[in-house]
């Protein structure tokens, strides 16, 4: 059995310590890398005969010009395709619009991070992945978004909306679980916003971005000579975010002895970073992400029980946006306009017959995915609106999927453009009536964000009662 051929990137780049730094990264990925200083150079390269052992193309787009996009151009038009990566600064979003444009598949911003250029690498050359507007994008158009900015109108949705916005108001741990893409980020963003600490920074660790040998040193910080290859002092999030707040995402993937000291840390407000002789107090406010059900974690014995009650005092989950369809039109449309304020793009409407393409997809990215997807489709759009003509690939896998046998049948909804309450069981039978009332009663108070008394007037019922429904179906107050 012949081994695995080594993947090769080409990066166009005339700075040679910023080749040093990319060519030491892709390495971790098992890449090779050639270097072309010019983009004849690279032309010239991927002209010849060792072209057919290129399989990315990485270029620095620090300043464009005419003859940047007719490089992108060229390398786009050749016999063999093969994707295009930008790499352009974090503030110059035109940059990016204007690459993607010209033929570029991804870009990222610098400093480029390690994990998002691994990323990217893997997204833009694995087989068995989606091409076009269903691939990933590295950089996202991101911003903090308030509560009442936030598109989603199911009871699941909504329920957890509200635990999230009287969670604000406090400084207890909060978990928040749901898989990929679901919108983890912004609702951690919306409760720092809306809580006291708003006016510090909102600090991020990633996980599962980071290498689990280097978890410990990311939160906690390490002294000079802690352990080899530590040349400088370095700040941990949880010093950087004292009298903060911290936002960990997927916390699972945090080592078990890690997980021991972030433990302890909780419970004392004490951290102590790596080599350090003593430590010290801070007061930090965190918030957790979880990809999967953290307590099955916990009964797998793959996460600390101790930890996870201590991260879990409030904890809520996001559905996936496959279970909310109703919220596809409203979302896409919101979606376009937050797009729409990136420098290059124009504001775009959205079809009735692109939104029934969007809502019959399911989404396995998510909202993530969903807003990737309008970005690429905005660039690429030369009309005033996206048409189902703008999503090829989204309307092949919807109508691939809908000519393949049904194995249960599609459940019914009263409502599919609106906030929805479902009426039938998948089998075709109507719900049980207490199943219903529970769903509305969620509805309700998520709509109203909590404000019981405002509830029990909108349901016409008096607030003993709402609290003696409350009981006897099992909902939390706080939903």
């Amino acid at each position: 059995m012949s081994a695995e051929r080594v993947k090769t990137l080409l990066l166009i780049d005339d700075e040679p310590a910023q080749g040093r730094l990319i060519s030491a990264i892709a390495a971790r990925a098992g890449w090779r890398s050639l270097r072309a200083e010019t983009g004849k150079d690279a032309l010239l390269l991927l002209e010849s005969a060792e072209s057919e052992t290129v399989d990315a193309v990485l270029i620095d787009y620090w300043a464009p010009n005419a003859d940047d996009v007719e490089l992108i151009q060229h390398i786009a038009n050749l016999p063999q395709k093969r994707p295009i990566l930008v790499i352009t600064a974090q503030s110059e979003v035109s940059i990016a619009v204007e690459a993607m444009r010209a033929g570029a598949t991804d870009f990222l911003a610098k400093p480029i991070a390690p994990e998002r250029l691994l990323a990217a690498l893997e997204a833009a050359t694995e087989a068995n992945i989606h091409r076009g507007e269903l691939r990933p994008l590295s950089e996202k158009v991101s911003q903090t978004l308030p509560f009442d900015e936030i598109v989603g109108s199911s009871p699941e949705f909504r329920a957890a909306l509200a635990i999230a916005a009287k969670a604000a108001r406090s400084r207890v741990p909060v978990l928040i679980d749901g898989e990929p893409g679901v919108g983890k980020e912004v609702f951690a963003r919306a409760i720092h916003a809306a809580s006291p600490r708003a006016k510090r920074p909102l600090y991020t660790l990633n996980c599962s971005a980071t290498p689990a040998n280097l978890i410990e040193s990311e939160l906690f910080g390490h002294e000079k000579g802690a352990f080899a290859g530590a040349f400088e002092k370095h700040i941990g999030k949880l010093a950087e975010a004292d009298s903060a707040t911290l936002f960990i995402d997927d916390i699972s993937a945090i080592p078990a002895e890690v997980q021991a000291k972030l433990a302890k840390t909780i419970e004392t407000g004490i951290i102590r970073p790596i080599g350090a002789p003593r430590g010290f107090e801070v007061d930090v406010r965190l918030i957790s992400g979880a990809n999967s059900d953290l307590l099955e974690q916990v009964t797998a014995g793959n996460f600390r029980e101790d930890l996870y009650y201590r991260l879990n005092i409030v904890g809520l989950t996001i559905p996936p946006l496959r279970k909310r369809a109703g919220d596809i039109p409203p979302l896409a449309r919101h979606l376009l306009t937050r797009i729409a304020r990136q420098p290059g793009i124009e504001s775009l409407g959205i079809t009735d017959d692109a939104l029934a393409v969007l809502m019959r997809y399911e989404w396995p990215g998510n909202v993530r995915q969903l807003q990737d997807t309008l970005f690429r489709a905005a660039i690429d759009c030369q009309g005033a609106a996206l048409t189902s003509a703008d999503f090829p690939e989204i309307t092949d896998h919807v109508r691939q999927a809908e000519n393949r046998p049904q194995e249960q049948p599609v459940a019914v909804h009263a409502f599919a453009d609106g906030p929805g309450v479902a009426l039938y069981e998948p089998d075709g039978n109507l719900r049980p009536l207490s199943d219903i009332e529970a769903d509305v009663i969620r509805l309700a108070i998520g709509h109203y964000r909590g404000r019981m008394t405002e509830v029990a007037r909108r349901l016409g019922i008096g607030r003993s009662t709402l609290y003696r429904k409350l009981a006897e179906l099992g909902i939390d107050n706080a939903a």
